[in-house]
């Protein structure tokens, strides 16, 4: 079984760049199943209804979220009824939408979790280590997948460690700069950062004129969603399917001067 995880989308450049590369990955790599994170692609925070839709249609199999989950308040209006939509289990509000589900890939049934972390994280009501503790104990399931969302690699790979022979991937999303560190742990595959897709000449997706700004006078800005080409970033995750466990990971990342 192969799952490409998609790291977190950025807005109009990071939409593109999904659309231009996910057939071609798909077919390439011989992927099974797809889950990419949406919580930045809706011009930066949150999603839409038609982001939604759009991500679905070009091969996005399951759209996990983040700390800006509820930035968009016409979330309301759909999440309940997004069967594809995983927003954090321990990002308040708690009490709407779904945090966790199971799916069925090649005769098995796989949990996927979206979990924010703690640190220099706001809105964030429970421990993701007691939260993990609750999906395992009561989520039947052959694998359990975890988009973890959080500021620091201490705690991402803290919390693959603390799991690495009861979830089969963990992969770390929200600082939108991919890490090198991709490994199996246990039975687990981890990586601290998927990274981005979005705008390759910017800062962490964002206009770096208006953020070296921020930075050099601490005026207050939008940190404008930047545009022009964009980068894939992503990893594949390769699973035993009879020994349930992870053998492999593999970062992809597509930068514009790259081509398939």
């Amino acid at each position: 079984m192969k799952i490409l995880f998609i790291g977190d989308i950025v807005g109009k450049a990071g939409r593109n760049v999904v659309e231009q590369y996910l057939a071609c990955i798909r077919k390439e790599y011989k992927i099974d199943y797809v889950i990419a994170n949406g919580e930045n692609s809706a011009h930066g925070k949150g999603i839409s209804k038609k982001i939604y839709e759009q991500l679905l249609s070009w091969g996005v199999d399951m759209i996990t979220m983040g700390n800006h989950t509820f930035s968009k308040d016409t979330i309301y209006s759909f999440i309940e009824t997004a069967d594809c939509l995983i927003r954090p289990m321990n990002l308040m509000p708690t009490d709407v939408g779904v945090s966790t589900r199971v799916v069925k890939i090649n005769d098995l049934n796989v949990a996927i979790s979206n979990l924010c972390g703690e640190v220099f994280m706001n809105r964030v009501e429970k421990s993701p280590f007691i939260c993990m503790e609750e999906i395992l104990n009561t989520v039947e399931a052959d694998l359990y997948f975890v988009d973890f969302h959080a500021e620091t690699t201490s705690e991402k790979i803290a919390f693959a460690y603390q799991f690495k022979n009861r979830i089969h991937a963990v992969v770390g999303t929200h600082t939108h700069v991919q890490t090198a560190d991709e490994r199996v742990i246990g039975k687990c595959a981890f990586i601290s950062d998927l990274g981005m897709c979005g705008a390759y000449d910017s800062i962490i997706g964002r206009d770096v004129e208006e953020v070296l700004c921020r930075f050099t006078t601490q005026q207050k800005t939008r940190f404008t969603i930047a545009e022009g080409a964009g980068i894939f970033c992503g990893a594949i995750v390769t699973i035993d399917e009879n020994k349930k466990v992870a053998t492999d990971i593999e970062r992809i990342q597509i930068r514009p001067d790259i081509l398939l």
